[in-house]
């Protein structure tokens, strides 16, 4: 259930690129010191030097900024999600699942398969498997997993 009242989505913009770095950071500091991997600056830099705001989206709280999800086009076919990050305070709220059903929906609708990577250990991972997300591989760091196309495009 969505506690979080008034969520919205909005094209990301240039102006986006800091405060969604910072998110970044925020958000994934824990499970990357866990991992021994947190560096201050690359965490920041790797948003920068791959965000596209033809490709993201901001999700907002009370026109706020909550959160982003970054969804590419996959050179294997189908789509990559990319990024996809809340503020620590609207985790755990049900926000990620709307957002996540949001993005599948749109990918059933094309009649795409999605593929991503999330951290070994994370959190994240239990929501993506909840949504028929399965590993395809994993190393030390990351589990990369896929959710196939749905078998026929939703009219």
């Amino acid at each position: 259930m969505n506690s979080d009242p008034g969520w919205s989505l909005r094209p990301a913009t240039a102006a986006d690129v800091e405060p969604l770095a910072e998110l970044r950071a925020q958000v994934m500091r824990a499970d990357l010191e866990r991992l021994g991997r947190y560096d201050d600056h690359r965490v920041r830099q790797r948003l920068r030097d791959n965000f596209s705001p033809r490709h993201t989206t901001v999700v907002l709280v009370d026109h706020a900024l909550a959160g982003c999800v970054t969804v590419r086009p996959d050179e294997r076919g189908g789509r990559y999600l990319e990024y996809f990050y809340l503020r620590p305070q609207h985790q755990g709220r049900g926000l990620g699942t709307a957002v996540l059903r949001h993005v599948l929906a749109e990918a059933d609708e094309a009649g795409e398969p999605v593929r991503l990577q999330a951290l070994q250990g994370s959190a994240s991972r239990r929501l993506y498997e909840r949504h028929g997300f399965t590993a395809e591989r994993e190393d030390p760091i990351d589990v990369f997993m896929h959710r196939p196309a749905p078998s026929a495009p939703t009219p």
